[in-house]
């Protein structure tokens, strides 16, 4: 009795990890098949934005890898602040016409129209007005590390991108890899994401500082944020 008790307990036991094993790999291939689905709500439905962010460059030349640290927000159509703030200070707004870059050390602004700074670059999946199927090709990616993957390779050959990943969960935005053509990826890991929340919009205006260079497309004199 008791041996077959036993043989008994194995096989149930066996019956629930198998149980296990078939509801893990259907888990797996639904967040393997669902990545562009989470990736076009995402896009649709979220106007505006806020969280933090960990971004890690690495040089093909195997130079070690470079970390940065910082807080972005935004508001469609092309309003947002990206701010580093370690290891170093630097400061990107978007207005909705201008991209401007505040190096702080060096006290120089760059300014540049924003549809030729985000073109089909992956910032536009954040901050652009076009539909995401306009400017990348997308295709499901797979699932790993618990986010549904998404391949989006960009429509025009001039974007500088030759691959981009994103990871999704939940519908919300978690990770972006990008690959450039010079071989140098970086990977930029989302965190406290808040999708549409309050915003103060005077974030996404931006005034030269007093005695920073200023430095246009093409060295021509650009006139200071309203």
């Amino acid at each position: 009795m008791k041996f077959g008790a036993g043989r008994r307990g194995a096989v149930r036991g066996a019956r629930t990890l198998a149980g296990l094993a078939l509801a893990t790999l259907a888990s797996t291939a639904a967040l393997a098949a669902d990545g562009v689905e989470q990736l076009r709500r995402f896009v649709a439905a979220t106007q505006s934005a806020q969280g933090e962010f960990e971004q890690t460059v690495i040089a093909s030349s195997g130079r070690k890898p470079q970390h940065a640290a910082g807080n972005f927000s935004f508001a469609r159509p092309g309003q947002f602040r990206w701010e580093y703030q370690r290891p170093y200070q630097q400061l990107l707004v978007g207005d909705g016409e201008r991209l401007w870059s505040w190096d702080r050390d060096l006290n120089q602004v760059t300014v540049q129209r924003i549809g030729d700074a985000l073109g089909a670059t992956p910032a536009a999946i954040l901050f652009g007005k076009d539909a995401i199927d306009d400017a990348f090709a997308l295709s499901e990616g797979g699932a790993s590390g618990g986010l549904s993957w998404v391949e989006a390779q960009p429509r025009r050959a001039d974007s500088g991108f030759e691959s981009v990943r994103i990871g999704l969960s939940d519908g919300q935005l978690r990770r972006m890899e990008m690959r450039d053509n010079f071989g140098q990826s970086t990977q930029i890991v989302f965190t406290r994401l808040q999708s549409d929340p309050q915003l103060d919009r005077a974030q996404f205006r931006f005034v030269p500082p007093e005695g920073a260079d200023l430095i246009g497309d093409a060295g021509e004199a650009v006139p200071a944020a309203r």
